[in-house]
């Protein structure tokens, strides 16, 4: 699934071939990939809007229209690709479920192999990511910040990170990588950390997150940018899918087990386990 630093460069990637463009005509192949409104609203609506800005939300790409706004959530496989014109692959592949022509004659083309991307149309961005935490590159967002976000609970770290409304855009790549850098064990209970190793992971997010940007995003199987071009950060990965290869940092076997229901990556010697678990 794209993560914060793949939305980021697909957001600039559009940024940079769709500012401006009036949209002429809009394609549904696969209905389910738009949440909000129905198929036919939708289609109608978005005729003869302009986009004025691409921005991000989490894992949310946002576009801001002449009159509404769409969101697109890519889920595990969706991609957007921006051709100069019909491109006769894409035209014929069914995995493409959403397009929009715009009227300079450029294509937008949305392809999904899992289809559980989604689209919505709104008139307010804050209807589909109100209620999502903080941003991890924010100016405001300090170690202060991820210390009140962790205050009064006791959810193991990694549950934590990955909880959207706790804290926006980790998936499960960077927060392995994150708490390998920080040298904290994912089933650390977040009250069982000092404000050291607090200090030390948001550090780690950040460092992590700026990074995978750096390196236009990690592509383990489906990420494109708006190019499709793959991203260089998957080069740079210390433990997440390293199952059985030396740690980095200090030679021992990397493990993989089950934490949140997700696959998770860690050394057991620099991320010890803490005995209160």
């Amino acid at each position: 699934m794209p993560e914060l630093p793949e939305v980021k460069v697909i957001v600039q990637g559009l940024g940079r071939r769709t500012l401006g463009e009036t949209i002429g005509d809009v394609r549904v192949r696969w209905p389910h990939s738009i949440d909000r409104p129905d198929v036919e609203t939708f289609m109608e609506q978005l005729c003869g809007q302009t986009i004025r800005e691409v921005r991000r939300r989490g894992k949310f790409v946002i576009v801001d229209l002449s009159q509404e706004c769409l969101l697109i959530h890519l889920r595990m496989t969706g991609q957007l690709l921006v051709c100069d014109g019909p491109d006769e692959a894409l035209e014929e592949d069914t995995h493409v479920h959403v397009i929009l022509l715009f009227a300079s004659g450029r294509v937008l083309y949305f392809r999904d192999m899992r289809k559980f991307g989604r689209f919505y149309l709104v008139d307010d961005a804050d209807e589909i990511v109100g209620d999502l935490g903080p941003e991890p590159l924010a100016q405001d967002f300090t170690a202060r910040t991820l210390e009140k976000l962790f205050e009064g609970r006791r959810a193991r770290v990694k549950s934590l990170l990955l909880d959207q409304r706790v804290l926006a855009g980790l998936g499960n790549i960077y927060t392995d990588e994150s708490l390998w850098k920080a040298g904290i064990h994912p089933c650390r209970p977040v009250d069982d950390l000092g404000f050291e190793e607090i200090e030390r992971l948001h550090g780690s997010i950040r460092q992590v997150l700026r990074s995978a940007v750096e390196n236009r995003g990690t592509t383990l199987r489906s990420y494109r940018d708006p190019n499709n071009r793959r991203g260089r950060n998957q080069e740079q990965l210390a433990v997440y899918g390293r199952e059985g290869e030396a740690c980095p940092r200090c030679g021992q076997t990397i493990v993989r087990d089950v934490v949140a229901g997700r696959g998770t990556h860690y050394c057991p010697t620099c991320q010890e386990q803490s005995a209160h678990t």
